[in-house]
């Protein structure tokens, strides 16, 4: 190796660090402003998790972040209502039918399709993580072509320090977080941060805002 190739190589390195903690690139959301939603349809999120509570849990902390986003949502409530008398129950069922069908129920500009990938405890020796993890996709309500998606997650382990924990106390924690992940419904409080964070108008691949943003949350 040259002289002044080794003179260049401390550049190089700088180089490929700084790439390496850049932020992500803004995802194209040419198809979102063209389409200009104002209406969004949510259908039951799907779960791939082994907790039953997980797709309702979801569903139950959706509607407010989006609607702050300044869309309007369809009730969840009319939603289920109609899905359970044309005799379509499972979120699987929902996400298979054809847009055609969802748009004569509904005429919704756009849909939200969700997925649950992970939600509960995770149990380790001398530690226990809450942790839920979401999935987004919307689509036009019309042509199905994809305007957004994106993904969220909120843990439980967030701005925790066991520094200064020995082996007793972090056992000890670990039994009470598995406790109070059951008990204190923590999942479904961290499934309603992770949706807030999915939904937010910030950061690189944020959802636009909607026709109805205020940039104040909803009363």
């Amino acid at each position: 190796m040259t002289h002044r190739s080794l003179m260049a190589l401390p550049v190089i390195l700088m180089t490929l660090w700084l790439g390496g903690c850049a932020a992500p690139a803004p995802r194209d959301q040419t198809a979102l402003r063209a389409a200009r939603p104002a209406s969004i349809l949510v259908l039951p999120p799907l779960n791939t998790t082994h907790e039953v509570a997980a797709s309702s849990s979801l569903l139950a902390v959706t509607t407010r972040p989006l609607a702050e986003t300044g869309y309007y949502v369809m009730p969840v409530s009319l939603v289920d209502e109609t899905f359970r008398q044309n005799g379509v129950t499972q979120a699987e069922d929902i996400h298979a039918l054809p847009l055609s069908r969802l748009q004569e129920f509904f005429q919704a500009d756009a849909v939200l399709y969700l997925t649950v990938t992970r939600y509960g405890a995770t149990y380790y020796i001398v530690s226990s993580t809450t942790t839920v993890k979401v999935l987004a996709r919307l689509v036009d309500g019309r042509t199905g072509q994809l305007l957004w998606e994106g993904q969220a997650q909120a843990s439980s382990d967030e701005g925790k320090d066991n520094s200064n924990q020995g082996l007793v106390g972090l056992l000890l924690s670990a039994v009470i977080q598995q406790v109070a992940s059951h008990v204190g419904e923590q999942s479904h409080q961290l499934a309603g941060v992770a949706a807030a964070r999915l939904f937010s108008v910030r950061g690189p691949n944020a959802l636009l805002p909607g026709p109805r943003y205020t940039g104040q949350p909803v009363p």
